[in-house]
């Protein structure tokens, strides 16, 4: 699929007489992609505002180009890119209202990330997709308490290719949840690209009465804090059940490592989208 793929692309890009056709049958120009500017809901909870020239997939058109690049979905989640450099995977989380007064390790939370996905690798490998080395730590995590905004970044290695891999992981915390989100870059690009993404970021607002500052007695509270976000929440049993039964837990968000998309990676989206239209 990605050879053929590679095939359909180089046609758009290097054969404009025949551009149209190549596109039709380009699984991935026949997603329905909405360009900005528009204003999105996510998850019912909030809405963010797409700027001009970016693109955006609902959550079932996210699903199907996920699959298409050899990711993961849980077909929760949406997708905002910038076309050429990055894209950003969004849903929202409702573990409850999250405490943010905890300490982070990152030591620690590297130790636990790195067995996690260990585990998560047999997934990618019943897959037939590549597995994933952790190298360490792109981005160490920090909470920003006015945005109530907790973001990191792994850094690893896929297995076949030898890449670098970078994703970079934002929780935007409300009052019945939070926000989640997933940035896929190059290494290389993932710098401009967080700076442009948080840029964008801005433009999303919870709904009235699902704001953090909202919070009420007798709402739920998440039986974890900061720390255990970073770790999908599994680390909250720790303590119950056992390290293993923490990884088991955690296995739903240790796969879920998002590798560079093929059409991303060329280039070549927002082109394409401009011939199609």
């Amino acid at each position: 699929m990605r050879i053929i793929n590679l095939l359909l692309a180089i046609s758009i890009l290097t054969a404009p007489l025949f551009a149209k056709a190549a596109t039709e049958n380009n699984p991935f120009a026949n997603l329905k992609w909405q360009t900005g500017p528009s204003t999105q809901s996510i998850d019912g909870k909030g809405v963010l505002v797409i700027p001009e020239n970016y693109l955006y997939l609902d959550q079932d058109e996210t699903k199907k180009y996920s699959e298409l690049n050899h990711n993961p979905s849980s077909g929760e989640e949406s997708l905002l890119t910038n076309g050429e450099t990055w894209e950003a995977y969004l849903n929202f989380d409702p573990i409850g209202y999250v405490k943010d007064n905890e300490k982070i390790d990152p030591d620690e939370l590297l130790n636990q990330y790195t067995e996690a996905v260990k585990k998560g690798n047999e997934y990618r490998r019943e897959k037939g997709w590549n597995s994933l080395d952790v190298e360490g730590w792109f981005f160490k995590p920090q909470y920003d308490k006015e945005k109530k905004l907790l973001e990191w970044a792994f850094l690893l290695k896929d297995s076949g290719t030898q890449k670098p891999v970078v994703n970079y992981y934002t929780k935007v915390l409300g009052r019945t949840g939070a926000i989640s989100v997933t940035l896929v870059s190059t290494p290389e690009n993932m710098g401009s690209a967080i700076t442009d993404f948080k840029e964008k970021l801005n433009g999303f607002e919870f709904n009235q009465g699902e704001k953090y500052s909202e919070f009420k007695e007798g709402d739920k509270v998440a039986e974890y804090g900061l720390a255990a976000l970073i770790l999908g929440g599994a680390a909250a049993v720790a303590s119950k059940k056992g390290f293993f039964a923490v990884l088991m837990a955690f296995l739903a968000g240790a796969w879920k490592i998002l590798l560079i998309p093929f059409a991303l990676a060329l280039g070549w989206i927002k082109s394409l989208f401009s011939k199609k239209s």
